[in-house]
């Protein structure tokens, strides 16, 4: 049977303190890492952002903040915006602990761009966001809705062709891949929780050290998570009226290992073996809401 958008909130809430809680388990000296200029973001978010100096951002779907924190520490007035009290709270721990002014707000995202009053010049979201959107149509028009005429709406993702996917057998090579998930998700159903990525990414999320000997998690929180196809968000962002200025794809991933047969790199980047053949693993683009 079909969730209702409330208990999907509702879950996907209780999945993602749980997680969240498990995930900063790994970190080492994070207050430290920013203290000393330190910054999660990777080049394809700012060269798509582009000059961060005084500009209004919201982020949407924030997380612990740490990218959040980073984007104030690069100019920008940053509000993070994430469904879970969790991670909100870390957010607002870290900004404090750091001296680097950013303002977190808890919200299922959907609800908070159709109901705030602010209006801002950027708008950033990244990694792993689109699949927490029932309804990708409302998300759009509520992007519209918070950009200032002439403001820009950055995504990086990771690419729907790749998470269609998922090994099979050790995982150990790309012929242990499969498609196994839909294009788009027909009706919202229970999963398995929030599982600790964090813990099989190396130290591409980890850029402030990783801590050592950290218990394994097991998410007892089922969650519900959608999977939307390039053209479904494209048309979405279009249809709400916001113009395409970029699109690029990209054969690495940022930080998280997507696939277990991926190699992590010096840059934080999990790349495709030599002798294999790289397919899009994320994605990026810049939509404008017309001056």
């Amino acid at each position: 049977m079909s969730l209702k958008p409330q208990d999907v909130h509702r879950h996907n809430r209780a999945s993602w303190n749980r997680a969240t809680e498990a995930h900063l388990r790994h970190e080492l000296d994070t207050p430290g890492f920013f203290s000393r200029g330190g910054s999660t973001l990777f080049e394809e978010e700012l060269e798509l952002l582009g000059a961060l100096e005084g500009k209004r951002l919201v982020h949407l779907q924030c997380n612990s903040g740490k990218d959040t924190v980073s984007l104030a520490a690069a100019g920008a007035q940053v509000l993070g915006v994430d469904l879970s009290d969790t991670a909100v709270a870390a957010g607002q721990r870290l900004s404090a602990s750091t001296g680097i002014a950013a303002e977190f707000q808890e919200s299922e995202v959907v609800e908070f761009l159709n109901t705030t009053d602010r209006r801002f010049e950027l708008a950033f979201s990244s990694y792993g966001a689109v699949s927490w959107l029932p309804d990708v149509q409302a998300w759009a028009r509520g992007l519209a809705r918070v950009l200032e005429p002439g403001g820009a709406f950055v995504l990086v993702e990771f690419h729907p062709f790749a998470t269609q996917m998922e090994p099979t057998g050790d995982g150990l090579t790309q012929d242990d891949l499969r498609f196994c998930y839909p294009m788009d998700t027909p009706e919202a159903e229970l999963q398995s929780g929030v599982h600790d990525y964090v813990a099989s990414s190396g130290e591409g999320l980890l850029p402030m050290g990783r801590a050592a000997d950290v218990p394994a998690f097991e998410n007892d929180k089922p969650c519900v998570c959608f999977d939307h196809s390039l053209g479904t968000l494209l048309q979405a962002l279009l249809e709400a009226g916001l113009v395409l200025e970029v699109f690029r794809e990209y054969p690495w991933s940022s930080g998280f290992a997507v696939f277990p047969f991926l190699e992590e790199g010096a840059d934080r980047r999990w790349r495709f073996p030599e002798g294999t053949h790289p397919f899009p693993l994320m994605f990026g683009l810049r939509a404008r809401r017309p001056a």
